[in-house]
């Protein structure tokens, strides 16, 4: 097997979100999608601190946009230009066709609505079928509840509690692991298609059929 490529710089376009590789231009609108009640809460599990002002995240967002590993991605919502969103592909390991999807931070308006699943899917699909890596893992701490649902709603498989695996911010985390391989894709990639399809969704925007649903309705029964 030859090593897959590395991830690149590059627009991932949705149909109601895209995918731009992170600069500081997206600091404002970044800092707009976090009202400051919900802030401390969507960075309690993240490594870095909620900005106290909108130059700090200009200074964080300067910083991470000459990373490659992480390699940051602003969540763009296509209606109205403006980033709503963050998320990276981390411990990128070629050799190995092993990627990780983290530092997820999405705006309170971006969380409850299809362009969180649409962010997942455009990472997911350029890691399986634009790459070809073997394995998408998502980690988080053991006790981030939020994010291990969303693991789950999203098709990632349980791994297991690597207990003691990180200190941060003082504290100790356990890191709960969890995965898609390259064999699950196939089947998830269907059903999230058809749950992202216009069709699946009435004019106010509800949803007709779940993710899970969706999801379910891909997989063959045994």
């Amino acid at each position: 097997m030859l090593p897959s490529p590395r991830p690149e710089r590059r627009i991932l376009e949705g149909r109601y979100l895209r995918l731009e590789p992170l600069t500081r231009a997206h600091a404002a609108d970044l800092y707009a999608s976090l009202p400051p009640t919900e802030a401390p809460a969507l960075y309690r599990y993240l490594p870095d601190l909620p900005p106290a002002a909108v130059d700090e995240l200009v200074d964080w967002a300067a910083s991470s946009a000459s990373s490659s590993d992480p390699l940051f991605f602003a969540c763009v919502e296509r209606v109205t230009g403006r980033a709503v969103g963050r998320q990276s592909l981390l411990r990128i390991t070629p050799e190995h066709g092993v990627i990780e999807i983290g530092h997820i931070l999405w705006g309170g308006a971006m969380a409850r609505s299809r362009l969180a699943t649409e962010a997942l899917w455009l990472m997911a699909r350029y890691v399986f079928d634009e790459l070809g890596y073997r394995r998408f893992e998502w980690k988080c701490n053991a006790l981030n509840a939020p994010s291990r649902r969303a693991a789950l709603r999203f098709g990632f498989q349980f791994e297991g509690v690597f207990r003691q695996h990180l200190w941060v911010k003082g504290e100790n985390r356990d890191t709960a692991w969890y995965a898609i391989i390259d064999a699950d894709w196939p089947l998830l990639r269907v059903g999230y298609e058809r749950w992202l399809a216009p069709a699946n969704f009435d004019a106010a925007g509800r949803q007709r059929q779940t993710l899970g649903e969706c999801l379910t309705a891909s997989t063959p029964a045994l």
